[in-house]
């Protein structure tokens, strides 16, 4: 059954005009839907019994379902829904200041990327997801953030999937996320995170919403990336980092490299190194997130989280380089936060259809945080 998550203002009032009701109440209607997270009621807009009705009878169902929700004890939250095509994962995180949180958000089920030290891939590529199915994540975020006393300050597209193949869907999300009677989030507060599909990058520029890049890089060389990103084998280092720069012009947005330290495979000296060079002249802010451990990779190797001491001494080296680094601490460990875990670990014991949702969710004191995992 169709839901108000697949419709935009246009759609709407188009749907409104076939119902022979006004398509005036189209604004109103998603404004109610969104600003109560999902859950409405018609009865306090003005509009006709029959347009309640209707609504109730015709577009009230949400495109996903709860499965779980795990609580960890620094207050990350992530979820799992199942909706048409498989499940998919999202992932609330306390933020930095009192009263606001951001929120991490799949593009697909699975992935098709095969990133040797990420969970999300291990099933590979399921399905995308439809802009309806990524708006109810973001409706089921806002609701858990008021939960808490907290308001969804941003969202980043670094769950489960490559945004940029199913780049349509994202696009018409946040136009919908960004929208005065829906989401009313700024465009500069949502993130779009890629592996380096560069004909994406360039159409994210061109679509019109000056969102966040974030580049999910990971090395500095191609050789080393190749066997940790396969997709760099297609669009190695100089092609990504030229589509980066065109994004930055084209936008004026800051691009976001996010690198994942792995103990002994990317994290030497002179990888610090060869990463402060392709940062020469480039604005970027650099993301170091240490590894958030899944257990054996996709190539059977078992990576592994990097000592302080060389955390400390990569940082140390872009620093030196005046390179803007920031140290992203791992948060959710307890609750198997990098994307797919929570997915992997709960698909065997799923409720059935129609089943209420198991929730392990716990009252802890939260602590600051950003961003998800190591996408």
């Amino acid at each position: 059954m169709p839901s108000l998550c697949d419709h935009s203002l246009e759609s709407l009032s188009l749907r409104l005009t076939q119902w022979n009701e006004p398509p005036s109440h189209a604004p109103r209607i998603l404004r109610a839907h969104y600003q109560t997270h999902g859950q409405p009621d018609w009865s306090a807009l003005p509009i006709s019994r029959s347009l309640m009705r209707r609504l109730n009878d015709e577009l009230s169902t949400r495109p996903s379902r709860l499965i779980t929700t795990h609580t960890s004890a620094d207050g990350t939250q992530k979820l799992l829904l199942a909706c048409e095509g498989g499940t998919v994962e999202s992932v609330l995180m306390p933020g930095h200041r009192p009263g606001v949180a951001a929120g991490c958000i799949s593009s697909q089920v699975g992935c098709a990327m095969g990133c040797d030290f990420c969970a999300s891939t291990r099933d590979g590529f399921v399905a995308n997801l439809s802009a309806g199915q990524i708006i109810d994540q973001f409706l089921h975020l806002r609701h858990y953030a008021a939960a808490i006393g907290r308001r969804l300050q941003t969202v980043v597209f670094m769950g489960m999937g490559e945004p940029m193949l199913n780049l349509p869907a994202v696009i018409e999300s946040i136009a919908r996320m960004t929208h005065p009677s829906m989401g009313n989030l700024g465009a500069g507060r949502i993130t779009v995170s890629t592996v380096g599909i560069v004909p994406g990058i360039d159409a994210l520029a061109d679509c019109g919403h000056k969102v966040q890049l974030a580049l999910s890089l990971h090395a500095p060389d191609d050789e080393t990336r190749a066997r940790l990103v396969p997709m760099n084998r297609r669009y190695g280092i100089d092609l990504i980092m030229a589509a980066a720069k065109r994004y930055q012009l084209r936008t004026g947005r800051f691009v976001n490299i996010e690198y994942c330290l792995l103990n002994e495979v990317n994290d030497s000296a002179d990888h610090a190194r060869r990463l402060a060079s392709l940062m020469e002249g480039f604005r970027a802010h650099v993301n170091i997130i240490p590894y958030n451990p899944i257990g054996p990779a996709l190539s059977g190797i078992t990576y592994q989280r990097p000592t302080p001491r060389r955390l400390e001494q990569f940082v140390q080296i872009l620093r030196d380089y005046s390179v803007v680094t920031h140290i992203r601490q791992p948060r959710g460990d307890q609750i198997n936060a990098a994307c797919g875990q929570l997915r992997r670990q709960t698909l065997p014991t799923m409720p059935a259809a129609g089943e209420p949702a198991a929730s392990t969710a716990q009252s802890h004191p939260a602590e600051p945080v950003q961003e998800p995992a190591q996408r």
